[in-house]
C-alpha cells in the first residue's frame, strides 16, 4: 500500500470517527479502527471470530468493553445532537 492511499485511509478514519462518536483523538481512531476491523470478521467470517474468542478469552473481554465503550460514546453524541 502507498503512503498516499495511507493517509487517505486514515482521513477516512478520522472522518468516521468523528461522524461516530462526535471526535476522533488518535486514541479514538485506533479504537474505532479496531472495532470496525472485528466488527466486519464476526459479521463476516463468523467461525473465525468464534475462533479468536476462544483462543483469546483476555481479548475477547477486552474487546467487549471496547464495543460498550464506543456504543456509549455514539449513544451520547448522538444524545447531544437531539
Amino acid at each position: 500500500m502507498n503512503d498516499h492511499l495511507k493517509e487517505q485511509l486514515d482521513g477516512l478514519l478520522e472522518k468516521y470517527t468523528e461522524l461516530l462518536i462526535g471526535e476522533a483523538s488518535p486514541e479514538l481512531k485506533e479504537k474505532v479502527e479496531a472495532w470496525a476491523l472485528y466488527s466486519f470478521i464476526a459479521k463476516s467470517m463468523p467461525p473465525l471470530a468464534k475462533h479468536w474468542n476462544d483462543t483469546y478469552p483476555d481479548a475477547k473481554e477486552e474487546m467487549k468493553t471496547l464495543i460498550a465503550e464506543i456504543k456509549k460514546l455514539n449513544e451520547e453524541m448522538r444524545s447531544k445532537k437531539k
